[in-house]
């Protein structure tokens, strides 16, 4: 064979020859996660560094490496302030090369973050923060929404206690988007299914007395008292309420906003009863249960649903790294989209084109100290409500997989 016909024979098979070390690519040569949250103030619970916890976790199970390249976890905290998360967020981005940001509780500070996320084309991950926004009109592709937003625990919590009998509504709401949001979305499914809301009042944010709201909510005589807002004030409304004596007296408290966390610190005796929708509970099954438990023996605390969700996108993130052999963040999001989400977090799950991952989420009821057998033995689960029940269709006000 002629030496020329080798050599284009040679080069044609090299062409053709697969080389997946070749192709990937890894910006800078580091997978960098940047887990913004709140560290010392009333988030930091149940997130914090929970949340940076869950985020190691996550990082360790995958091999702390991807595509051959390290795997680095970076904290900030920004102090609930809109400023200094976009601040934080600018100069990850920009000077640390961060190619993702998780967490950020309260929903102005993630709003905050998604701009900046979204002018410089990176990837944004929400857990601790619910307002529609995310995936309505601010909607990007590079941003997601993991783990609940306002209607999914609003529209699940008030259907099923509509269902079961709770046709009157008066809400205690906080007085800022947050709470307004939650009170609209639980009040139109309330008097849809021929319900009746009979009044609201509205503390402002970090009340330090709410005996007055609660008294007028427990002189409505409504079945069901709406707790439409987190904390600190939805804490204070049901240990107030326990005080009063709402439970006793037969009304009903529903949390359209509570985690477990809560309930720990409130204590059994007080938060008894307490109705809520939660899109994750360690004591679910024996795969909730296997995670949780490594997750306890780290910080001695069962995780929120907002630190589990931080685990659970960390790894679908890696795993669609791997997948497509770069960390380039649409690709990267794209093949996050493409498969279902199915692991110790969510059940149904499926990343949307508008950034929201829509997954099953459950009404709980809190149990009484005698019903409690072990510790963080606090939820009785009463209905499972299907992701597309609880979050509805994409918002029109979101343009992202319109033809």
């Amino acid at each position: 064979m002629p030496a020329r016909r080798r050599f284009a024979l040679g080069a044609l098979a090299a062409l053709l020859l697969p080389s997946p070390p070749a192709l990937a690519q890894v910006s800078d040569d580091v997978v960098k996660i940047g887990v913004l949250t709140d560290m010392n103030g009333p988030a930091s619970t149940p997130t914090g560094q929970g949340s940076v916890t869950a985020a190691q976790m996550a990082v360790d199970d995958f091999g702390g490496k991807v595509l051959g390249k390290p795997i680095s976890v970076i904290i900030g905290d920004h102090q609930l302030k809109p400023d200094i998360g976009a601040g934080i967020a600018r100069r990850w981005y920009d000077v640390e090369q961060v190619d993702l940001i998780v967490d950020v509780p309260v929903s102005a500070v993630g709003l905050a973050v998604q701009n900046i996320a979204n002018d410089k084309k990176k990837l944004f991950i929400t857990h601790a923060t619910g307002a529609a926004d995310f995936h309505g009109k601010f909607c990007s592709p590079y941003s997601m929404q993991w783990v609940f937003d306002t209607r999914a625990l609003a529209v699940g919590t008030a259907q099923e206690v509509v269902k079961r009998g709770g046709d009157s509504w008066f809400f205690i709401t906080d007085d800022y988007a947050f709470g307004h949001s939650l009170e609209k979305d639980a009040s139109s499914v309330v008097t849809r299914m021929g319900g009746k809301v009979l009044g609201s009042v509205r503390p402002p944010f970090a009340t330090p007395d709410l005996s007055s709201f609660v008294l007028q909510a427990q002189a409505s005589k409504a079945k069901i008292i709406g707790i439409a807002g987190g904390p600190p004030n939805n804490g204070n409304e049901i240990k107030t309420g326990a005080e009063f004596g709402v439970f006793k007296g037969g009304q009903q408290m529903a949390a359209l906003l509570a985690l477990i966390t809560d309930i720990h610190s409130l204590g059994l005796p007080a938060a008894q009863g307490l109705l809520l929708t939660t899109s994750f509970y360690w004591d679910m099954d024996d795969k909730t249960r296997e995670w949780s438990k490594r997750y306890f023996a780290k910080m001695n605390r069962m995780p929120t649903m907002w630190q589990a969700g931080v685990y659970s996108s960390i790894v679908y993130y890696l795993n669609a790294i791997q997948d497509t052999g770069t960390d380039e963040p649409l690709k990267v999001a794209a093949k996050m989209r493409e498969k279902p989400i199915e692991d110790f977090f969510a059940r149904n799950g499926k990343l949307r084109e508008d950034g929201l991952m829509v997954h099953d989420l459950m009404l709980v009821q809190v149990k009484t100290p005698e019903e409690s057998k072990y510790p963080w033995d606090y939820y009785k689960i009463l209905a499972k409500i299907s992701g597309e029940e609880a979050f509805g269709p994409p918002d029109p006000a979101c343009s992202l997989g319109k033809k």
